[in-house]
This record gives C-alpha cells, structure tokens and sequence, in this order.
C-alpha cells in the first residue's frame, strides 16, 4: 500500500525549496521533524476538501477498514462531534427531532458536542454493580429505551470502554435497525480490533458511525484518529462527512499527524495482522500469570490488561505509584482499577518486566471498600444551557444543591461523573470526595443589585 503524504513531504523536505509559506519555523529541524512539518502548499492537498494525496490515503484506510474513513489530526474529539452533527442531520432529513440515548459513561465531549449542537439526550445508566467508566447496555435496554416516550433517532455508546469491557455492539446493532435508529459508537481505544484474527471492530458488527483513536493503539502520533460511516449509510452522510469534520476541526491539521495515519497504512497492510497474532497469546498469558498471583483482572478486551487491586489489598493509585517508581508508566489508576495498555511496539520482555515488579509487592489485607453509587442527577436545566450560562468555580464541598456548568472530571478518563444543569446532591459530592475532584464549575447565582 502506498504512503503518498509521506512521500510528499520527503520530497518536499529534499526539494532546497525556500519556504516563503507558514509555519515560521521554515523547515529548520529545531524539535526535529520540521522538514517534513508543511501546511496547505500547491500539492498537498486540503484535509477537508480532499482531491489529491490526502484522498488517495483516506481511500487507502477505508480499504483497510471495510468503509468509509477519515482522518482527524485532532484525536477522537473531532469525530465524536462530527458523529453528534451527521446523526442529528439525518434525523432531520427524515423529518424527525433528534433524540440520542446515550450510554451514561460517554466521553466529555460527547456531552458537549450534544449542548453546543443542542441535540437531546436521553441517558443510559450503568448496573448498581458497575464502575461509573463502565455502562454496557444490553439489547433489552435498549429495547426499554425504545419503548419509553418519545423514540431516540441514535444509539451511542463507548466500546471498548476504559477498563476494557466491550459491548454486544452485533447485538445493539440489530435492535437499532429494528427501530429505524443509528448506532453510534466511540471506538477510541479499539481500532486494532479490525485487524484480530477474527475481526471484531465495531463497523465489522454493524455500527453505522464510529470513531477510533488510532494513536490509542497504533503506531501514530498523538491526535490521529479515524472516522468510519457505515456502508449501508446514505451517500449524502459520505458527502456531508468531510464538511462534518471540518466544524470542529482546525483549518491548519498536522501534516506530521497526518504523515503518521498515512505510514501506518501500509504498517497496517504488511506486518501489523502478524505481529498482533504473535502478541494475543503472549497477553493472554500474562494476564493469567497476574491472576494467578492473586490480582483480580476485569474487562475482555484482548491488548488491555485492567487489574482490581483491592482484593490483593492496594488502591489503583497506590499499585500504580509503586509501578512508577520501578520505571513502568500505566494508562490510568483510580481508587479501584489500574489499566495498562500494551501492543506489539512494546519492547521484547515487557511482559517479564511487569510480572518481576509485581511479585515484589507483597498482599495485603484486602480492601473492602465499595466506591460509592453515582446516581442520576436532577435535572434543574439542560446541559446546553448550563455550559452557556455565566459560572464560577467553588470548591466542591461548597456546592450542595448549586447546579454544575461543566463536567468536573480530567483526562483520562474524560468520563463525568455528573452532567451539566444536573443539581448537585449529597450523593454527588461522595463521588467527588472519593474520586478526588476537589472543585467544581457551577452556574453563577445572581447577585443582588
């Protein structure tokens, strides 16, 4: 498969040529990869009206992926908001309002996408004994969502999620098209699972948009990322993509971003399907040589190792400070999970390494202590209208019944644990104190003249 951004800029780079043209560091190496950092010169095309090398590497990836697919130099978050856009317009184009039910564990910006666009959401709650990052609803919750008042015009829900446990997406897919209703689905930190020995990515299963981080578990530099629409999607939705993406995203993308979606192409073409057959049992025989230590392991998503460390007495965050300290970086702790990415570019005896530094802790009395509940909110306005509302930031335990104005919670992992124009409860400031989030941005009350 060929690489023609790459070959561009390679050119380009050799070419001696004066760079009268942004950006001002004109091809000087003082990072490094400047000579091949370029903007919208004669040849290399424009992201968002695409006719030239970057349409020949977008045709390429959506070979690859079995569908339409473009690119995003700005992560995820672009495609989340381009998605929120494109099934909104097809609602319309059908004549309806539209109306997502969302699974309750979405990513920020999926919240605010739905504010600024001012599309409705209904939302879908976790099960009483899962995580807040975890809400895996089944074909018989969406079923009920369906059948509840007025009827949603998408589906959208986040698989793999943050600890690694996927959803029926085959499943969902179904009772969507029984409904006339898109399913959405945030794919972020799956894009690998087109390439599995039995591909098990969500456009494989018969999601109609998804979005994938691909610099999450591929080689590519951070911000890449990959929009799919969904082949049976009407051809107007191919069209309007691009514009779709061009809403949210900057006028000037990365070429070094977009160089790197482009090389990963053809690593994606080559040696990527060998090399992920060779890493699976290899990270399947770690994980069972970490339980069989007495970690307990969650989740089913094969290149994400998530251990519940309370059980061999630790808290996430005290098991990954101990890991830091011995030279290994994790993905994400919290008071109950620690989440550790791998892929086939991690160093020979990776997984050796792991193992050493976790025989070295000794158990302890195991941790009994449940997180607390994150309950649905009260809604006191909607979520668009409490981000446009004025605000001020408080710290948390000043803010019982006061309304939030933005999602109190960082990234990773992005999840809130309250939505905006929810009132904030009793039950709300448990999840704050226990989860460590010490302020909160509230809609500003009115101040007497």
């Amino acid at each position: 498969m060929d690489t023609p951004v790459c070959d561009f800029a390679a050119r380009y780079a050799e070419s001696g040529s004066l760079r009268l043209h942004m950006p001002g560091h004109k091809g000087q190496a003082i990072l490094g990869p400047e000579p091949w950092d370029l903007t919208e010169i004669p040849g290399a095309d424009s992201l968002y009206e695409a006719d030239g090398i970057l349409r020949r590497s977008q045709e390429n990836a959506s070979a690859l992926f079995g569908c339409p697919t473009f690119y995003s130099a700005e992560g995820s978050s672009q495609c989340i908001r381009a998605m929120v856009f494109l099934a909104a317009q097809d609602a319309r184009s059908r004549g309806n309002r539209p109306l997502i039910a969302a699974a309750r564990n979405a990513h920020k910006t999926f919240l605010t996408a739905a504010a600024l666009l001012d599309v409705p959401v209904r939302w879908l709650y976790s099960q009483p004994e899962e995580s807040y990052l975890s809400c895996q609803p089944g074909p018989e919750d969406l079923e009920r969502a369906f059948a509840q008042g007025e009827k949603p015009t998408a589906v959208y829900i986040t698989t793999p999620d943050y600890l690694g446990n996927q959803a029926d997406v085959a499943a969902l897919a179904a009772v969507c098209r029984k409904h006339g209703a898109l399913l959405l689905v945030d794919n972020a930190h799956g894009a690998y699972l087109r390439f599995l020995p039995e591909p098990a990515h969500p456009m494989d299963l018969g999601a109609d948009l998804c979005c994938d981080s691909a610099h999450k578990t591929l080689p590519v530099l951070t911000g890449g990322a990959y929009l799919h629409i969904g082949a049976a999607m009407p051809e107007g939705m191919v069209r309007s993509a691009p514009q779709a993406m061009g809403m949210f995203g900057s006028t000037s993308p990365s070429y070094l971003i977009m160089q790197s979606l482009d090389r990963a192409n053809a690593y994606l073409a080559g040696e990527f399907r060998r090399e992920l057959e060779t890493l699976l049992p290899r990270v399947a025989s770690l994980k069972n040589q970490i339980q069989a230590m007495g970690y307990e392991l969650t989740g089913t998503e094969p290149l994400k190792i998530t251990l519940a460390p309370k059980s061999r007495g630790y808290r996430g965050t005290e098991l990954a400070e101990l890991l830091a300290r011995a030279g290994i970086v994790c993905e994400f702790a919290d008071p109950d999970f620690l989440v550790m990415m791998v892929s086939p570019q991690l160093p020979e005896g990776s997984g050796e390494r792991i193992l050493s530094v976790l025989e070295t802790i000794p158990p302890r009395t195991p941790i009994s202590e449940r997180p607390p509940r994150v309950e649905p909110g009260e809604a006191a306005m909607s979520p668009r209208e409490a981000m446009l509302s004025p605000w001020e930031i408080l710290p948390a335990e000043h803010c019982l019944g006061r309304v939030l104005a933005a999602p109190s919670v960082g990234c990773p992992p992005a999840v809130p644990l309250a939505v905006c124009g929810e009132r904030i409860t009793r039950d709300t400031l448990a999840c704050f104190a226990y989860y460590g989030v010490r302020t909160c941005t509230v809609t500003a009350e009115p101040r007497p003249i």
